[in-house]
């Protein structure tokens, strides 16, 4: 079972939580949903369900990322060297030993 309620039926019969699925609190002024409690039940499937919405977000922004820069590769003589090595080696093999 669902109910919707105010956030001082809340602080006034915290007990209240008890009886329902999940309870939506909600801002009587505004009738904004301000929060929600899950029962023990569903707590698994709801953290679950978070959890895969979390990732798919992160990996949906990682997509989009990755379709603008592409796949770029480091070649070899280039691995592990900072900044300032790679644009030396690149002057160095342009212009020739200095």
């Amino acid at each position: 079972m669902t109910k919707r309620i105010g956030i001082r039926e809340v602080t006034r019969n915290f007990s209240i939580l008890d009886e329902y699925d999940y309870v939506e609190i909600e801002d009587k002024k505004t009738h904004k949903v301000k929060g929600m409690f899950v029962s023990e039940k569903f707590l698994d499937d709801v953290r679950e369900f978070l959890e895969n919405k979390k990732a798919k977000e992160i990996q949906d922004k990682l997509d989009e990322i990755k379709r603008f820069s592409g796949n770029m590769e480091i070649e070899e003589r280039f691995r592990d060297l900072s900044y300032k090595e790679i644009r030396k080696k690149i002057a160095q093999e342009k212009y020739g030993e200095k």
